[in-house]
């Protein structure tokens, strides 16, 4: 057991628990759920993996980002059946949400600030409400997102971004479409050998059952990536291929000190080590995530990392933060990431830190260091590191 640990385990954070729905693409298996329907069986699954009762949650934080407003982590746990005297709060960091709400969770036990709380994230593109302005004459101009920067500094959209990132960085089309051709197969991979049923909760509508992700291609291959266009910029190098789809989903994890984890019978778990967000310049809003791993995690424990999870939004981003961490994309997610399994906004942060525990479980990693990292609109980063710690 870490000398951290023993230095003050009543503000030691821990995850103890952590699940997910499956990823599915828009408008496909769980287009018919709402966004609060999709967290609320999270929510559930992982109070009862972690033998928390619900009356003693001191809140949950849940992160969103293209919902329509008001308190999704207190609809949501409501729903799951959650006594009223427990609150919620909603974050929005955009695509770091998800991270955000977890990395929350850490600093309010560390501060001594409640025991135990579920933090993650859910995401319905499928039901995501229409956004307007209201103009001076009252009619509606509706949008496809809110601005994250002033137009003088630069707000471009995903996918410029993305061509911004690939084009300042020198990350060229062959590498991008080797890393999202890397993802497919190892999260298909991941999936046959059963590496996604211990963090997965099933769903059923309309009696169906939905039990695993759809977004994985077994057939994919480097020919069909290469006759992709160009999706963004003519003559740019990012495509639909090496780009991240639009998917539902849900995650949450469970997270108390280690004086509580023991009192409810846990015995090992991902020790919060560090963790926080940083800005970058709009215009190259991939590369947040290294900016915030620099800062908070360093150089050392970077290296040192045995678990690396990383949103992947776009390969181009990807691939240029990993080169300015000098970190090889071999060491990245190991068994698939964002651009085979999707990316549900809110959620994929707290799906990096639910891949985290799950595979740091199953390997009996006691004292290797789990990163997660994921950039977001507007320039941001965030990146928390743990250590996955037997005590």
């Amino acid at each position: 057991m870490s000398d951290f640990i023993r230095a003050d385990a009543d503000r030691t954070p821990v995850v103890i628990a952590a699940r997910r729905t499956p990823i599915t693409r828009a408008g496909g298996a769980l287009a018919s759920l709402q966004v609060h329907e999709l967290l609320a069986p999270v929510l559930g699954a992982v109070a009862a993996d972690a033998a928390i009762a619900p009356p003693d949650i001191s809140d949950v934080i849940a992160g969103n980002a293209a919902g329509g407003g008001g308190n999704l982590a207190r609809l949501a746990l409501l729903s799951a059946g959650f006594p009223v005297s427990v609150p919620g709060l909603t974050v929005d960091r955009q695509c770091g949400s998800g991270l955000d709400a977890v990395l929350l969770a850490a600093r309010l036990v560390a501060g001594g600030a409640g025991g135990i709380f579920l933090a993650g994230g859910a995401e319905s593109i499928s039901t995501a409400p229409a956004r307007a302005h209201r103009l001076p004459d009252g009619s509606l101009e509706f949008y496809d997102r809110a601005r994250h920067a002033p137009p003088e500094i630069g707000d471009p959209e995903m996918g410029e971004a993305a061509e911004n990132v690939a084009e300042h960085y020198g990350i060229g089309r062959e590498r991008q479409d080797a890393f999202a051709l890397r993802s497919h197969r190892l999260a298909a991979a991941a999936a046959d050998a059963g590496a996604f049923a211990g963090e997965l909760v099933p769903l059923t509508i309309a009696g169906r059952r939905v039990e695993e992700d759809d977004g994985a291609r077994r057939r994919m291959s480097a020919q069909l990536l290469a006759r992709f266009p160009a999706a963004f910029r003519s003559g740019g190098t990012v495509t639909a291929g090496n780009s991240c789809g639009f998917s539902d989903g849900a995650a949450a994890v469970a997270v108390t000190s280690v004086a509580q984890a023991r009192r409810l019978g846990a015995t090992e778990g991902l020790v919060f080590v560090d963790g926080g967000s940083a800005g970058v310049d709009p215009n190259l809003l991939g590369v947040g995530a290294a900016a915030a791993a620099e800062r908070f995690a360093g150089p050392d424990a970077v290296r040192a990392a045995g678990f690396m999870e990383f949103n992947e939004a776009f390969a181009a981003q990807v691939l240029a933060s990993l080169d300015l961490l000098g970190v090889d994309p071999d060491r990245v997610n190991r068994e698939g990431g964002a651009l085979a399994l999707g990316h549900p906004y809110g959620a994929s942060g707290a799906v990096l830190v639910t891949r985290l525990f799950h595979q740091a479980r199953r390997a009996t990693a006691h004292g290797d260091l789990a990163l997660a990292l994921v950039s977001g609109a507007g320039g941001l980063g965030t990146s928390v590191l743990f250590r996955w710690e037997r005590f």
